[in-house]
């Protein structure tokens, strides 16, 4: 405040200084001009009349200091200089003012000298004779003037600014120190100058405004605050610098990270290459996207960068757990690749069969052998067919009538259907219990126990056994065969499985059948429990 003060008031005084100045020195300079020229005329007119008299005689007794007189003749030669020797000055007739003079009768002129500190005033009449008188008289120039006065110039400036500087230092003392006392968080309470009210009318009203826009943002930032503590997905908000500026619940659990890292890089929260990359292609492209598993669970990030005025600010990353995705596609292209393979092999010994028949190649004896071949491929193919149409329905949802079904009468139903089976295994099969009643879909449930049994006996040993037992809302499968190892029993119930696979081709199964058990089991909202040890058989446990 003070030094533009200081600035202004040395800056008027120097302008008021300088006009000043010119004002009068232009004024004095004019003033005097004219009366030296007057002077010129006078002085001039008095040598003419002596001249005309006395001639050069009047000339030569005349004595001036001030003046210089030159006699010019009518082609131009000097006659007479008081200064100087006549016979040493060149010719004049082109001088201005006598040149005038010989055509007018008077003539005038001023001229400079070399170093622009001195003027010539030069005043020319032409006698009766035709000659011509010239008076002259040097006067200094208003740059010589100027320079005359130089110092006291210099002295009034230094005094002017002197003054400004300490009218300056009083002037910024009283008026800045009343504002420094002002009070801003109540503008309206403030006794000051009149000139600051408006000043301070418009600050108590910016108060009023931002103190809105805090509420209404503190408001936004509590309903940001409560959606993302309740996303299932992490989210994660970075400056252009990739400081975390906010982390919600989410992606804190999938990091392993503590509030506390809220400020810090994010990539002491994760070292991950790949992140790196996807979020410098966020940053400098807009978007990054990359796919990671972390601690067994599998999970999309997606990036985005946040742009203001074309102004990079940071970046946001969405986390989405995609493992059930990820596993349900994985599953999906097996199941495609199984269902191709299993229904390319009964195919391919159809078609087999039915070439080397058209072709003739078979002998009449083998003929029924072959075609036996193709009828059992055909059932095989048929009943894949079917199982994949069940395992379709069943994962549609699609609501299916129920009925009161005896579990028990169930149970010797499948036992009676696969007696013929069980026989050319040779294994015995029996059914026991007290029964009980569920309320279900028929189809599901007798599938259900049919499944169970069929793989009971298939996998079984000759003189094995299979034991249903139906009980307290309980149907338990309990079987002598080979057994299962313990590596496999998470994956018997997906499709399409095997644990041994050429005992499952020997037995004609399609890899479904546990797998329509554990969907219609889920169906009828019941728990399925598996018990077995390779070589002693297998417990399959149906709580309903």
């Amino acid at each position: 405040m003070t030094s533009k003060i200081f600035r202004s008031t040395v800056f008027v005084a120097v302008v008021v200084l300088l006009c000043s100045l010119g004002i009068v020195m232009g004024v004095l300079y004019n003033h005097f001009t004219g009366v030296q020229v007057a002077q010129l005329k006078d002085e001039l007119s008095l040598a003419v009349t002596g001249t005309e008299q006395y001639g050069d005689a009047f000339l030569e007794n005349v004595e001036v200091d001030r003046f210089r007189v030159t006699w010019i003749g009518a082609d131009g030669t000097v006659l007479f200089d008081s200064r100087v020797d006549e016979s040493t000055m060149e010719n004049h007739a082109d001088r201005e003012e006598i040149r005038e003079a010989f055509e007018t009768g008077a003539g005038s002129a001023v001229r400079n000298s070399s170093t622009l500190t001195e003027q010539t005033y030069y005043e020319a009449r032409r006698l009766t004779d035709g000659t011509v008188l010239r008076i002259s008289a040097n006067q200094a120039s208003a740059w010589a003037l100027m320079m005359d006065l130089l110092w006291p110039i210099i002295l009034i400036a230094m005094l002017a600014i002197g003054l400004s500087l300490i009218l300056a230092r009083r002037m910024a003392k009283n008026i800045v120190e009343p504002m420094n006392k002002l009070d801003l968080e109540h503008p309206l309470s403030n006794n000051t100058y009149d000139e600051l009210s408006p000043l301070l009318r418009r600050i108590n009203q910016q108060h009023l405004q931002i103190d809105a826009q805090m509420r209404k943002l503190r408001r936004k930032t509590d309903e940001f605050i409560q959606i993302t503590s309740h996303m299932q997905e992490g989210l994660v908000v970075l400056d252009k610098e990739t400081h975390i500026r906010s982390i919600n619940t989410a992606a804190m659990r999938i990091f392993r990270a503590e509030e506390t890292c809220v400020g810090s890089s994010f990539f002491q929260v994760n070292r991950s290459n790949a992140l790196r990359q996807a979020l410098n292609d966020a940053l400098d492209r807009g978007h990054g996207s990359v796919i990671q598993e972390l601690e067994g669970r599998i999970y999309r990030f997606d990036m985005s960068s946040i742009q203001s005025d074309g102004n990079l600010l940071g970046a946001v990353i969405l986390v989405v757990d995609v493992t059930e995705a990820q596993n349900a596609e994985q599953t999906r292209r097996e199941f495609s690749a199984n269902v191709s393979h299993e229904l390319k092999t009964p195919l391919q010994g159809i078609i087999g069969s039915a070439e080397l028949l058209e072709s003739g190649m078979v002998k009449a004896e083998d003929t029924p052998r072959f075609v036996g071949h193709i009828r059992k491929e055909a059932s095989r193919l048929v009943n894949l067919i079917e199982d994949i149409i069940r395992l379709s329905q069943l994962d549609e949802g699609v609501e299916l009538p129920t009925e009161a079904v005896d579990m028990l009468a169930m149970a010797e139903d499948v036992k009676e259907i696969l007696a013929p089976s069980a026989a050319e295994k040779q294994v015995s099969i029996s059914v026991s219990g007290a029964g009980f009643t569920v309320m279900g879909v028929r189809r599901m449930l007798q599938e259900i126990v049919y499944n169970l049994c069929d793989n009971a006996i298939k996998y079984n040993v000759p003189g094995g056994s299979v034991a249903i037992h139906v009980e307290n809302n309980r149907l338990v499968v309990c079987d002598t065969g080979i057994g299962i190892p313990a590596e496999h029993k998470d994956r018997i119930f997906e499709r399409f499985y095997r644990v041994d696979k050429s005992h499952s081709k020997a037995s004609g199964g399609t890899g479904l059948g546990l797998s329509i058990v554990k969907h219609a089991v889920a169906y009828h909202n019941a728990e399925i429990a598996l018990e077995s040890a390779p070589g002693k058989g297998t417990t399959m446990t149906i709580r309903f």
